[in-house]
């Protein structure tokens, strides 16, 4: 009976643990969908606003796919714009910091920042393998587009300065 009970404690904790942790990651997946979302209204430049508005849309279809495996743990996630719990999961505040100048490199170098948070955020869920084993290859290949949007950012960071 106390061992049974002793897991049982064990298990909701360690949910309660997997449930904090995709809520972080959906709420990080909020802010850069709302952070593009913010830069494609503000950039003059079509082929850049087009760029945001993909990243936007992945986004949202990343923080969809988390929230269905949230509820798999019994959780829900009612955060559709971001989170306000904590300075980490708000720096793409930056960007909208940015977008007062209306300057491309700020835009790009906010999100930027930006992005290396959220991938700094999926890298610590990930290498906790035994709290998250039933979703690290979904959170794998999400840190791995948001990887390829990082470098698809710094490559039009690249093109701007050799413009300028």
């Amino acid at each position: 009976m106390v061992y049974s009970l002793q897991l049982s404690t064990f298990t909701m904790e360690h949910n309660n643990e997997i449930i904090s942790d995709l809520k972080g990651l959906i709420n990080i997946l909020n802010d850069g969908k709302e952070g593009y979302n913010s830069a494609s209204e503000t950039t003059e430049n079509l082929e850049l606003k087009a760029l945001f508005l993909e990243f936007a849309v992945q986004r949202g279809l990343y923080a969809d796919e988390l929230k269905a495996h949230l509820k798999e743990h019994g959780g829900d996630s009612e955060n559709e714009s971001g989170g306000v719990l904590g300075v980490l999961h708000r720096t793409w505040i930056d960007v909208k910091q940015a977008f007062s100048s209306k300057e491309d490199m700020a835009i790009l170098g906010a999100i930027e920042t930006g992005e290396e948070a959220a991938i700094d955020k999926f890298e610590s869920a990930i290498n906790d393998p035994s709290t998250h084993a039933d979703h690290v290859n979904l959170l794998q290949l999400q840190v791995t587009g948001i990887r390829e949007a990082l470098s698809q950012i710094r490559g039009y960071q690249e093109r701007l300065k050799v413009a300028q």
